[in-house]
């Protein structure tokens, strides 16, 4: 009979780390007499990050004696108290290759159901003073469980744990988490997975994405991010940057030209999928070539690429590529890349794009007119004026090759003339998206700021599309996922604190950051954060792929073998040190 040997609670606090401070519930510690179990905590309970820990299907967290003494062992250690791993119940029994997802057990006044294996977080790490422990309890097979709360009561150390209910397909938590985390997946496993409703909806989500492409994008948990941080799927069509000749330069308006690009050598260009981008690297002055990503604007299968690139006021690149390049240059250029595409399928299509945000949503308009595509289609987009309006033409050609288009723009500086019914003084407002017909099973594409991207994809929200439908597309550094770790002032990317490393150079293509490498730090993702960069992490060990980040150009090697290496073409920043000189979509 397995025992309840500790009831282990602790409310989150600020604790510091790594020169951040992090709010953290990870701090456990044993309590005396019965504790009442709620729905979503033990009294006296609580976690930090809500995004990753804590919840209805994560409300109690269950860690066994017996992989206490494995590690007192392997890792030389005895001073592991009760609550160390930030587990609630520490007990004796219940061993994570035999506890089954979808298992129920009675515990004193209580009833709980496994609902998954532990999240591979680093605060793990950060508690017992251990960096690689997340790593360690996944590559070890003991990585405990979560518990959801079927009847709320009273529970106690020494009470007995007694089991009222099989899981549906006695998949054992170790497996569960081997599934999502380490490679050779067994596909009779994963389906058995898809199969437990009592499995939690973010490992349910995870499990259908392995089934369909059988390689994990990030850890489970945070949602809202997930569409943003993942990767591509295919192989660069060719390794680093190759010099290709700028044909002709075409403008636009009066700051937006574009680009076309062929081969040095007229062998075939592979065909892109639409939305996707180029990076370009220019020596810019005496400074470090810097690296810039401009999406794609061509039509399909014309046998040349072609971006229109907008000059910035400040911007080097942009003013560079404005008037230092002309038709026979060669310039830098890395294949094409990105997840921002059209995809497949029957759903109504709304293009959205405001300024030169019109780029990658204009090649999938293109991919549309050429294939006849038979679905309705919204081309929304938005411009100071006429004369700023770039591909104006281009689009309501395009448009009138489709049998069901739509097309809605709007000028913030200038009235249309009376012969422009699809042209609106202003900008789109909440009612818009019901105002224009929008169905609420479209498939959206976002791209322009930042700032229109949120309330337009806001407008889509209220108007009843799910985030699932609505992709955006941006080049500036991405959202940060620091889970956990306190909020601080946003600060411009910079040149790392102290004396420059003498290492290979490193570049941050959308942060606009090169600087040499140091062995000063730890990884790739610790230059990036001495520099301010905007990161996306969890584990940082190796585990779960949300620093998953493109190489564009480079070599590097891992210090921390990962679990499961990511796609090529991609790489792990938390545990990587370069080996050459790198540049990354960071």
């Amino acid at each position: 009979m397995a025992t309840l040997l500790s009831v282990n609670v602790g409310m989150p606090k600020d604790v510091s780390w790594q020169g951040r401070t992090v709010h953290t519930g990870a701090w456990k510690a044993p309590v005396d007499g019965p504790r009442m179990v709620r729905r979503l905590n033990i009294d006296g309970d609580g976690q930090g990050d809500l995004a990753g820990h804590g919840g209805e299907m994560r409300a109690v967290l269950v860690y066994q004696w017996q992989s206490y003494q494995y590690w007192q062992k392997q890792l030389g250690r005895d001073d592991l108290t009760f609550g160390v791993f930030g587990e609630n119940f520490t007990v004796d029994g219940l061993p994570d290759d035999e506890v089954c997802i979808g298992d129920r057990y009675r515990i004193g006044e209580a009833e709980f159901e496994v609902t998954q294996p532990r999240v591979t977080c680093y605060r793990v790490g950060m508690r017992l003073g251990e960096p690689t422990m997340a790593s360690l309890l996944v590559a070890h097979h003991r990585p405990g469980f979560y518990l959801r709360v079927i009847t709320e009561g009273h529970v106690r150390a020494g009470d007995e744990i007694s089991l009222t209910r099989k899981g549906p397909e006695q998949l054992s938590v170790a497996d569960t988490d081997a599934l999502l985390y380490l490679p050779d997946r067994d596909p009779v496993k994963l389906r058995k997975a898809l199969n437990i409703p009592a499995l939690s909806p973010g490992w349910q989500g995870s499990f259908r994405e392995l089934a369909a492409t059988q390689q994990p994008t990030q850890e489970p948990g945070w949602p809202d991010e997930r569409a943003t941080a993942q990767q591509p799927r295919q192989e660069p069509a060719w390794p680093g940057f190759k010099a290709m000749r700028v044909t002709r330069i075409v403008p636009e308006t009066p700051t937006v030209s574009s680009i076309y690009l062929d081969t040095t050598d007229g062998s075939p260009l592979p065909e892109p999928s639409p939305g996707q981008y180029l990076s370009i690297r220019l020596a810019v002055g005496e400074a470090a070539p810097a690296v810039r990503s401009y999406s794609l604007s061509s039509a399909p299968g014309t046998g040349t690429y072609r971006i229109s690139v907008k000059r910035e006021p400040l911007g080097l690149v942009s003013g560079c590529l404005h008037t230092g390049v002309h038709p026979g240059d060669l310039v830098d250029i890395a294949s094409p890349r990105g997840t921002f595409v059209l995809e497949e399928g029957s759903h109504p299509v709304a293009l959205v794009s405001a300024g030169i945000g019109a780029t990658p949503v204009l090649a999938m308009l293109h991919r549309l007119a050429v294939t006849r595509d038979p679905r309705p289609v919204w081309w929304i987009h938005i411009a100071h004026d006429r004369a700023h309006h770039a591909f104006a033409a281009e689009a309501h050609t395009l448009l009138t090759q489709l049998p069901n288009a739509h097309e809605y723009v709007y000028y913030t500086g200038e009235s249309p003339r009376t012969d422009e019914p699809h042209i609106t003084h202003g900008r789109p407002t909440a009612a818009s998206p019901a105002a224009m017909g929008i169905p609420r099973d479209a498939d959206a594409y976002l791209c322009g700021p930042p700032a229109f991207m949120d309330h337009f994809g806001g407008f889509l929200r209220e108007h009843g599309l799910g985030p699932a439908r609505i992709h955006t597309e941006q080049f500036s550094a991405l959202p940060a996922i620091n889970p956990g770790v306190t909020p601080t002032a946003a600060v411009r990317p910079h040149q790392p604190p102290g004396p420059l490393g003498t290492g290979p150079l490193i570049t941050f293509a959308r942060s606009g950051i090169t600087t040499p490498w140091s062995s000063a730090h730890a990884s790739l993702l610790d230059l990036a954060e001495a520099c301010d960069v905007p990161t996306r992490w969890s584990c940082r060990t190796g585990v779960c792929h949300t620093c998953i980040t493109h190489l564009v150009q480079g070599d590097i090697t891992y210090t921390t073998p990962p679990l499961e290496l990511p796609e090529p073409g991609t790489v792990l920043v938390c545990c990587s040190q370069p080996t050459t000189e790198v540049v990354l979509d960071l």
